[in-house]
């Protein structure tokens, strides 16, 4: 069964098509783009990635106008009916601006763009995202962000933690992050968030191949349900 994977483009996105060719190669069939300004999803889609970049300038607050884009209605509608969303980076910031995930992400602790392989250790394989993994195991991926200081109130955090939501754990606090978080799901699990890019670390040639278990993780288990 082919998989059906769209990836979501805004003006100032900048890793859509590195997304896209990640799904690509990791599960044989092309990507569906589709424009922010488009209303409607194509259908029967598996999978939805909202890409990194600079949505819209960032400006207001990063992936807050984004999230009030037309197509996020449908994002919304279809994360709620259980088509799997994940968010990388900006796409991270979009999530929580839509009110698909919890919290938000502020500007990082040292007040500079941060960009270089970081080291996490994945929290969790108790999802479809990250089956591939072992929880505990320490991977690498590249980060690239100025904006990715996990916030949320007490309250959440430890509601995140007690449900096994963290996904991935930054080893270095490499922005501020409270509890280290690099990546949360949603309390069903088909949602994710992550400010780390998987999509860049899916061959060799790009530095690493740390990110394609996610990938790989997700087509697996989709294709064969």
């Amino acid at each position: 069964m082919a998989f059906r994977a769209a990836v979501i483009t805004f003006p100032g996105s900048n890793c859509d098509r590195d997304m896209a060719v990640a799904l690509e190669k990791v599960s044989g069939s092309a990507a569906l783009r589709v424009w922010h300004g488009d209303s409607d999803l194509p259908s029967g889609l598996d999978f939805i990635a909202v890409p990194g970049g600079f949505s819209y300038g960032d400006y207001l607050r990063c992936g807050a106008i984004a999230s009030r884009s037309p197509i996020m209605r449908a994002v919304v509608a279809a994360a709620n009916r259980g088509v799997p969303v994940l968010g990388v980076c900006n796409g991270f910031q979009v999530l929580t601006e839509a009110g698909l995930l919890p919290g938000a992400l502020m500007r990082n602790a040292q007040l500079t763009f941060t960009c270089r392989a970081a080291p996490l250790r994945v929290e969790t394989s108790q999802s479809l995202f990250t089956a591939g993994y072992e929880a505990g195991q320490t991977i690498s991926l590249p980060v690239a962000h100025h904006d990715g200081n996990y916030f949320a109130d007490a309250e959440t955090l430890a509601r995140l933690e007690g449900e096994g939501r963290v996904a991935f754990r930054y080893l270095d606090a490499c922005n501020g992050s409270q509890h280290d978080i690099a990546g949360i799901l949603n309390d069903s699990g088909t949602v994710l968030g992550m400010m780390p890019h998987p999509e860049r670390a899916i061959e060799p040639e790009l530095g690493g191949t740390d990110g394609r278990a996610l990938f790989e993780s997700a087509v697996n288990a989709l294709v064969a349900a």
